[in-house]
């Protein structure tokens, strides 16, 4: 403890506390690259194009993201339009092809005939993956407790 601090008055002999944080006190703190205007303008921009602008970086990569994941479902789906136009043109063209699909997508038959399909392991997968039913959960049944029930 200095005797410049014990004689100041209204001094509790540690210093005051909240002059250290006076705007003077933080500025002779600071180190000299900080005082620059020129590095706290380019901190400042640095600040403002990361987080605080509405087009901002992290936006960005999000939408990049989701920019790539839609092109892919695109293709996706471009393939299959493809595919099931092949698929009706066979079906407009031949009744031969008609029955065949008739018979293999929705297991149709004659009255006096047994009908086998035989299906490869890759061919099970893909209609397993295509019939996927969607696991919602269960709604919660709300049950009276005892006291109410009394």
């Amino acid at each position: 403890m200095t005797e410049q601090e014990k004689e100041r008055p209204g001094s509790n002999g540690k210093g005051d506390f909240w002059q250290r944080f006076t705007l003077a006190a933080l500025l002779e703190r600071m180190p000299p690259w900080m005082k620059n205007k020129y590095i706290l303008t380019i901190l400042v921009f640095l600040v403002w194009i990361f987080l605080l602008d509405p087009n901002n970086l992290i936006s960005r990569v999000r939408e990049i993201r989701t920019l790539h994941r839609l092109e892919k479902e695109k293709e996706y789906y471009m393939a299959r339009i493809e595919e099931d136009r092949r698929k009706l043109n066979e079906l407009r063209t031949s009744n031969e092809n008609l029955e065949k699909y008739a018979r293999e997508q929705y297991r149709m038959k004659r009255p006096d005939e047994d009908l086998f399909i035989i299906v490869t392991p890759e061919q099970e997968r893909k209609i397993r993956r295509e019939r996927k039913v969607s696991k919602t959960p269960k709604p919660a049944v709300k049950r009276a407790s005892k006291k109410s029930q009394k």
